[in-house]
């Protein structure tokens, strides 16, 4: 196990991690200029721990061939930056914001956070995205609840108590100076996944535990009851990146959400583009 989270805390994770799906695996054929030996042994492939085995990421339904390719489009517009943001869980975000913003819930237009909180806790899993300048205005490491898993969220709950992560899109609200500082509110708008987020304060907020120091020490992130925690160091610029209004996606494995609808999210954009 130690050696497993040293690798987690070292430059390989990459590599490890794009075997384990969120980055494209390279392709097993021999290159152009190899020629295979016939009955020579094959190297093994590589074995990917349980800890850093992805979840597959469903597609969502009945997205318009138009919009999955502006979706890709903004993926390879993000560059280097958004390389280990899954394309599933992207088409997520976007297909929810499209779907939200014209309902009135969501305010702030062409901002977007997500975070793939199936990552492990030690990689940079959440991006906070500007559409309109297709560019990653922030990527930091965010922490899941206790009552969620170690190294990897794996349960998910919207009760009271629970210390779970909640799954679903949230509507940025208000800050106020709380037990952890500088904060925002969310108010979860999943019915069934994340609409008791207000009420048990889930908010965001910086954490010792959710910084680098914390990782290279213990080898993962610390845990929070629930709220997605900052690293001390990014907190400020995150929460004034995410204004009142503003979109955020909580992905993982049993994403239900009203607000991914395809169809919806095409006709929008048809409509709008990402406005």
């Amino acid at each position: 196990m130690r050696q497993l989270l040293g690798l987690l805390c070292s430059s390989s994770v990459s590599a490890l991690l794009a075997f384990s799906g969120c980055q494209s695996a390279q392709s097993s054929s021999p290159l152009p200029h190899q020629t295979p030996v016939a009955g020579a042994p094959q190297a093994p492939a590589p074995i990917v721990p349980d800890s850093l085995r992805l979840t597959p990421v469903p597609a969502v339904a009945e997205v318009p061939d138009t919009l999955r390719q502006a979706i890709a489009r903004l993926r390879a517009d993000l560059g280097p930056a958004a390389a280990e943001l899954r394309p599933e869980v992207l088409a997520q975000a976007c297909v929810g914001y499209l779907t939200l913003h014209p309902t009135g819930r969501i305010e702030q237009g062409g901002r977007l956070a997500v975070a793939d909180m199936d990552l492990p806790n030690t990689t940079e899993r959440l991006w906070v995205i500007d559409l309109a300048q297709r560019k990653v205005l922030h990527r930091s490491r965010v922490a899941h609840g206790r009552g969620s898993g170690h190294l990897r969220a794996r349960r998910f709950s919207n009760a009271e108590k629970s210390a779970c992560t909640s799954l679903g899109f949230y509507r940025t609200s208000g800050t106020y100076g709380g037990l952890h500082g500088y904060s925002r509110r969310l108010a979860g708008l999943d019915k069934g996944q994340n609409a008791n987020a207000f009420d048990r304060y889930v908010v965001l907020h910086a954490a010792d535990y959710a910084g680098p120091a914390y990782v290279r020490q213990h080898g993962h992130l610390g845990y929070s009851r629930g709220c997605p925690a900052l690293p001390p160091a990014q907190y400020k610029q995150i929460i004034s990146a995410l204004p009142a209004g503003s979109l955020l996606l909580l992905s993982g494995p049993g994403l239900a959400s009203r607000w991914l609808d395809g169809a919806a999210a095409g006709r929008r954009f048809a409509r709008r583009g990402w406005r």
